[in-house]
């Protein structure tokens, strides 16, 4: 990778991140001195497992309307796409009241714009990425379907289609044979679909792994399991950050963290509500001459497939709660119940390896993107929910031209890290 020669400070970045490795990237190529923090080893985070996609198609926050009632059907159903475990935990309780106050069609339309622009932009960067790492990440640029069975589901998704292209989006709608003519080789049992082909995929394991190396050998620091236990703090100016493995210092601090960055930067008085929305996947070998050749959202089902390295990869469930390390099978069952549903020739068995991960959802379905108000040399890159990687170098980039004093290259107003103080 090429960098500039001057060297301009150190950054610390903590987390490792989708968003923390895109930040160290883009802060290496500007001239940075460069530091990684992570709480974990780096192999198992929420970047890794996830469904690959990247989906300017999303303009649409999770905090929308209809989803309260469509929530509250779906509890009721242990196998259900969306779930919230009842719970008093008052981090959840607060959440909740705040994404029902943003749950409504002002909200949506008022920053549908702004999301938008932040994932074609990141999907701008990939397809530059892929030139300039030296690497495969399986970078496909060539849609992904909406696959619908029902008339309401086919109502619902060309009225979103519609809203797309209004948004200059390519959404292009296909009745049942057209949809089908998409997958030559896959046998799909649908009333129709939607490709957008502003959408693409990319293997995350392949990407994360190869921008580690990459950093690695460019200079870049990486300190594994070293959780933050706070922070020095003179004026407004965070000085160094402490550690579980000693004190790191650092001229400028970017803090991602996942579904952490609430707990990150509680101590520093910044308010990130969050609320970590477990996510399952599996891999499966697809039948011989069946390779698909685009990857599929399942619109009842809420369930992702994407093609990745030979394999399909099938992810879903949103189940919102505190964190803990439990897989329920119920979930996990009612994505392989579904897969036939759509594709009637891959019989799935529950799968012997089942990965999970949490995506950090905040309550109005923003991410968290910019410098904090509170500290001078303080950023934070989260809470991107269903888009972490899709935003991943969007946020890098960001983080890159706002220490460099330069503007972003989209409109980040709406995702100002302390607009819940």
């Amino acid at each position: 990778m090429t960098t500039e020669n001057k060297n301009k400070g150190k950054v610390l970045v903590v987390g490792a991140g989708i968003a923390g490795l895109c930040s160290a990237y883009y802060l290496l190529k500007a001239g940075w001195e460069v530091q990684v923090l992570d709480k974990e080893d780096g192999q198992n985070n929420c970047s890794i497992g996830n469904a690959g996609m990247i989906v300017p198609s999303h303009f649409t926050p999770l905090a929308a309307p209809g989803i309260v009632a469509q929530g509250l059907r779906w509890m009721l159903d242990s196998k259900s796409p969306f779930y919230v475990r009842p719970s008093l935990n008052p981090d959840l309780i607060n959440w909740g009241l705040k994404f029902l106050r943003h749950a409504n069609q002002k909200h949506v339309d008022a920053h549908a714009e702004a999301i938008r622009d932040l994932n074609l932009y990141s999907s701008q960067l990939y397809d530059i990425l892929k030139d300039e790492v030296g690497f495969d990440f399986e970078l496909r640029q060539n849609g992904i379907m909406m696959l619908y069975k029902s008339k309401a589901a086919e109502h619902e998704e060309q009225e979103l289609a519609e809203r797309a292209r209004a948004l200059g989006l390519d959404a292009v709608p296909y009745d049942k044979d057209g949809i089908q003519a998409l997958e030559p080789n896959l046998r799909l049992d649908a009333v129709g679909g939607i490709l957008y082909n502003c959408d693409g995929i990319l293997s995350p394991s392949k990407l994360m792994h190869g921008l580690t190396v990459l950093l690695k050998e460019a200079g870049v620091t990486f300190n594994y399991q070293t959780s933050v236990e706070g922070f020095q703090v003179s004026g407004n100016k965070v000085t160094a950050v402490k550690t579980s493995k000693g004190t790191f210092d650092a001229d400028e601090v970017v803090i991602t963290g996942g579904a952490s960055l609430p707990h990150l930067v509680r101590s520093l008085n910044i308010k990130t509500p969050l609320m970590p929305g477990k996510g399952y996947s599996f891999m499966v070998e697809p039948p011989e001459n069946t390779a698909m050749q685009h990857a599929a959202l399942l619109v009842e089902a809420r369930v992702a497939v994407t093609p990745m390295n030979g394999q399909i990869r099938f992810s879903g469930t949103m189940e919102l709660g505190p964190a803990n390390d439990k897989i329920y099978t119920n979930r996990v069952k009612g994505i392989v119940e579904a897969i036939p549903n759509y594709f009637p020739d891959l019989h799935v068995s529950y799968p012997d390896k089942v990965w999970y991960g949490y995506r950090p959802c905040s309550p109005d379905g923003l991410p968290y993107l910019g410098r904090s108000s509170r500290y001078q040399n303080v950023l934070i890159a989260g809470g991107a929910g269903m888009m972490g990687l899709s935003l991943g170098p969007a946020f890098g980039k960001t983080i890159a031209d706002l220490l460099d004093g330069n503007n972003p290259q989209t409109n980040i107003q709406g995702f100002r890290p302390e607009r819940f103080q």
